[in-house]
């Protein structure tokens, strides 16, 4: 799924990663943990090819035994929006949108139809327990429905790879419980593979591995 060799990265002077190799088997929940500054974020950003590496010889990260680097911009924007969901800490959703409209955006940009993106959205915000929120708008929304909103998000493309950056730190101990049991039902039903950057020790201790990061490499 996941193969990553000698990933450095640099801001300026300061060398964030140093070398980090990370393998992410098909259908894994992987938990990154570590303290602030170690390099979690900056990984995940990189994996998810969000960000990019720091020229380095022999690094390459392969996804679904494909080449990113190999890959231009459009061709690379066209992978991303198939192939990759996105969970992040502030959920990111677009306050002038309804939650079934927020959920149908990255179908609409991979040119899928209205009607099916929509028939899509509401099976996912069923699922999630959310079929009496399609018309609202995130202000009227829980912080845990928000972020079971943008869960369906994630989702509706079917990705094979779902990042998550710090998912439930801004929830409620009964919210984040929910999202992390979640997590697992998702994997379970569609096979789904798990990459989380968490600092939420429960989450990360349910995960299938528990990889921890220190100044700027997977130390286990």
């Amino acid at each position: 799924m996941i193969q990553a060799k000698n990933i450095h990265k640099y801001y300026n002077d300061l060398h964030v990663l140093k070398g980090v190799n990370i393998h992410v088997k098909k259908g894994e929940v992987v938990s990154i943990v570590g303290a602030s500054g170690a390099g979690k974020t900056t990984l995940l950003q990189i994996l998810s090819t969000l960000d990019q590496t720091s020229s380095q010889e022999n690094s390459s990260i392969s996804i679904n035994n494909i080449e990113i680097n190999t890959l231009n911009d459009k061709a690379l924007a066209r992978f991303r929006n198939e192939h990759i969901g996105f969970i992040f800490q502030f959920h990111q959703l677009l306050p002038e949108f309804t939650a079934i409209e927020n959920v149908c955006l990255p179908a609409f940009i991979k040119g899928t139809k209205k009607s099916e993106a929509e028939k899509r959205a509401k099976e996912l915000l069923d699922f999630l327990g959310l079929s009496h929120r399609y018309n609202h708008k995130p202000n009227e929304l829980s912080g845990g429905e928000q972020q079971r909103v943008a869960v369906a998000r994630a989702l509706i493309n079917k990705p094979s790879l779902i990042f998550a950056d710090e998912p439930s730190g801004n929830l409620d101990s009964e919210s984040a419980e929910t999202l992390h049991n979640l997590f697992f039902k998702l994997r379970d039903e569609f096979g789904q593979t798990f990459v989380i950057v968490t600092h939420n020790e429960e989450l990360a201790n349910l995960a299938d591995r528990k990889l921890t990061m220190v100044d700027g490499n997977i130390v286990n």
